[in-house]
Formats: structure tokens, sequence, C-alpha cells
């Protein structure tokens, strides 16, 4: 009887210390799941006459697939046989289509019709002062842009998909489809804060494949749109380095901080080392404040043109050295940049460039290697299918970004679950198991654990 009497009284004390741990009032799963209901519910249906499932409910399945980690359609749909109670609770689908409905359904929508929802929950963040966490230089904030490839084949295919053409026979080798990934990152911080991506596809009305330049201007176009007097500093590879797309960061009164490579920019170069000789670039070497087997060494020059057919267009270069001593291992890297270089802000500079690699590590690395499936075709449909289906990723990765910088109860989970795939599983298994209101009862159910005593069976009815 004691032991009884003991068991209840920690059980007590771990209820109580879990409850202590407070949720932001608009900054955590079931006020995101809000958010996101309300967005779709503002979106118009592409589909004309009376309907069985409405379009919110189909863009929040969607979502739910992804939120949940779940790896195919079919695994939703066999959910959707078994957890209807909470999908409606947690996510508010009225009614879940199935996987082929679902397809049908998401097809035929726009995709610029989701860019709000993505405005809407960086709004949230940026009033909770989130974003403060990610000021880096200046007052701005680091924007990190970069290509990705999500879908190739060498026979499945839908009209929005480019072409791989062999040059020797003319024949179409492959079909595959891109989007131009963006994410607020900071050097310090492993959370991004993504930002509606670009589809690059062939476009409506188009024979010629779409790239990563025309992508990349729609997405600057759009990004001022929707954020006018958002104070960033765009960071790219030396692809990027070009002057039409330096001139249109210029033209979107956006910094910039883009690689530079000595094979593409060779006139850059010459006028650099020309200048070395004669002394006038600036040469430091910084030992390293950690670690005394590293240097720092830096070379730069301000007021230097890109190229001879752009004389107009006026960069300023740095280049870099990690020299480890003891190793002999060294890193090199180049930059051209739009802020002057100065001995007091050429670290931030260096560090802010070498961010870059954040949409590659913390973004597309996390989407194919943490759950996402990035990569994996849920469906190509005959219109934006597939693109919606990247895009509805993309808005689970923000909400689930957004937990680990703003919910201590989500870090508290993860934490004591050791790692994000642990997570996702436990979720899932609770998720299929028991009758469940709220992410905020889930989770807190997993922290604490005893969830067997505390929830009910999804098979037997709430009081």
């Amino acid at each position: 009887m004691s032991c009884v009497k003991s068991i209840s009284k920690n059980r007590k004390k771990e209820i109580l210390r879990t409850q202590r741990i407070q949720m932001r009032k608009h900054l955590n799963a079931d006020a995101l799941f809000k958010t996101m209901r309300n967005g779709f519910d503002n979106i118009t249906d592409h589909r004309s006459g009376k309907t069985e499932i409405v379009l919110k409910d189909a863009l929040m399945s969607g979502f739910a697939v992804f939120s949940l980690k779940d790896p195919s359609l079919l695994a939703f749909d066999q959910r959707r046989q078994c957890c209807a109670h909470n999908l409606q609770t947690i996510y508010g689908i009225g009614s879940i289509p199935c996987d082929s409905s679902m397809r049908n359904i998401l097809d035929g929508v726009n995709p610029n019709d989701l860019r709000p929802i993505f405005k809407d929950i960086f709004a949230k963040l940026q009033r909770g002062k989130a974003l403060e966490k990610f000021s880096y230089m200046d007052g701005c904030y680091l924007l990190s842009l970069d290509g990705t490839g999500y879908f190739s084949s060498p026979v499945l295919y839908s009209p929005s998909c480019m072409e791989k053409v062999s040059k020797k026979t003319g024949e179409v080798t492959s079909y595959y489809l891109q989007m131009l990934g963006a994410s607020i990152v900071h050097p310090d911080r492993k959370e991004v804060i993504p930002l509606c991506p670009e589809p690059i596809k062939k476009q409506d009305g188009e024979t010629k494949n779409d790239c990563e330049r025309n992508a990349a201007k729609r997405f600057l176009s759009d990004l001022r749109r929707e954020h006018p007097h958002l104070p960033l500093i765009v960071i790219e590879d030396g692809l990027s380095s070009n002057a039409p797309h330096i001139k249109d960061l210029q033209q979107h009164d956006l910094h910039f901080i883009l690689g530079a490579k000595e094979g593409d920019h060779a006139f850059l170069f010459d006028y650099v080392n020309k200048a070395a000789v004669d002394g006038k670039t600036t040469d430091l070497i910084v030992p390293d404040e950690k670690d005394p087997a590293i240097d720092h060494c830096f070379s730069f020059l301000n007021n230097v043109p890109l190229n001879k057919s752009n004389p107009d267009v006026v960069v300023n270069f740095i280049e870099y050295w990690q020299v480890n001593i003891k190793t002999g291992k060294t890193l090199h890297f180049c930059w051209v940049t739009d802020f002057i270089v100065t001995e007091n802000n050429m670290f931030k500079i260096m560090r802010g460039g070498r961010a870059r690699w954040k949409i590659e590590n913390e973004t597309f690395n996390t989407l194919k290697n943490q759950g996402y499936n990035f990569g994996h075709n849920y469906g190509l449909g005959k219109k934006n299918l597939s693109i919606i289906f990247v895009m509805l990723m993309m808005l689970a990765f923000l909400v689930d970004q957004a937990q680990q910088i703003c919910c201590s109860l989500f870090g508290a989970v993860w934490k004591k679950l050791h790692s994000k795939r642990a997570l996702w599983e436990n979720i899932r298994s609770l998720f299929q198991c028991y009758r469940i209101d709220s992410m905020e009862t889930l989770y807190r159910s997993l922290y604490r654990g005893g969830y067997e005593q505390e929830l009910p069976p999804l098979d037997v009815e709430s009081p």
C-alpha cells in the first residue's frame, strides 16, 4: 500500500513539473496549426459545384502528412482509417480525403495561394520577437538562397517537368523538378526560418526549361512585395556573383555576400592581384582566440569592378584563408559584397559568407534525412501537385522550426528523447494508439511518460 502511495506522489510531482513548462500563446503547435487552417480557409476553391471534401480539409490533410512525417500517402491513408479522431481534434480536419482524392484536389491548387501562409507564420515569429535572435550585422538578417532538385526520373513526368536531352541523339533522357529554397540563418544557431520556396519548373506556355536565375528574379520580386522593409543580407554561392543578379539585389534594396571563384571572374581576380602587387590590398593575419594552431588570414580590397563588361557594377572583394599550422590544412574562400570591408567587420563578413552552407545542412539535408522525406515522390499530378506537396512540406518544416525556436515544451520533449527521429516516432505512436485533443496534451504526455494511465485508447469513446 505504501508503495502505491509513493508512486502516486511521484506521479503528481511529474505532472506538476510538466505543468510548469509554459507555452507561448501564438507560437506553439496548436496555435500555428490554427493559423494554417485559417490561411487555407482563405484560398478560393478551384473546383466548381458542390464538393464532398472542402479545399481546407484537403490542404490540412496534406500538411498533416508532413507534420506527422508519414513516409507515403498510403501510410497516411491507413492513419486516416484508424486515427480520424486525432486528425480532427489536432489538425481540425473535418472530412479526411483518401490518398487518391487528396492528389486530385491538390493538383489544381495554385502554388501562389500558399504564399500568404508562410507570411502569416513569419509575422507571428516577428511579433513574438523570435526574429531578434537571428539579427546578424548592421541590424540585418542573413538570407541563404540555393537551388535543389527534388524529383528526377527517366520515365515519370508531368507537363511542368523540365527535360534533360542527349546531345548525341536529341532524345529526352530524364525528367526533373527543382526549387529555389530560402532560409534566414545565423552562424551561431542550428535553427533556420524557411521562407516560401520558388518552383523551378517548366512555366505555363513555355517550351524551354526554367532556370535558377529566372527563379531568383521571381523570388526577389515576391520577397520584397511581401516583406518590403525587412533588412536582409543575401548569401549565395559562386554562381550568383554575376552582374545581372547583383543588379537585381540592388534594385530590391538587398545587401549581399556572394561567393566568387577565380575561374568565373578572371578580370576581377587579375584586378585584385595587380592591386596586391602594388600594395593596395589590406592583408592581415589574426591568431584564433581559442585554438593557437589556427590562423585567420584576410586580404581585401574595396571598390572593385566586377568584370570588364560591367564596369558600373562595383563590389568589395574579400579573400580568406583558415590555416591550421599543426595539420597544414587550409580552407580558402572568396566573396564579393556591397559592404565596405574593414578590419572591424571582416570577421562578420567572413562568417556570414560561410553561413551559406546552412541552406544545405540545416534545410535541405534536414528535409532529406530527418523524417520529412524530401525527394520522395508523393505524386506528380498533371498540374501543380508535386510543388504543392513540397510547399506543404516546407510549411511543416517552418512550424517545427518555430517550435524549436520558441516552444520550451517541444524542446524539453526533444531533449528527453535525444533525437528528432525518436521524437517523430513517439508522436506517431501516441497518435496511433490514444485519443488526444491537442499537440500540447501529446507533448506533455511524452515528457512525463505514463500516458497509458492518462490517455484513453483510440477505440474507447471519451466521456
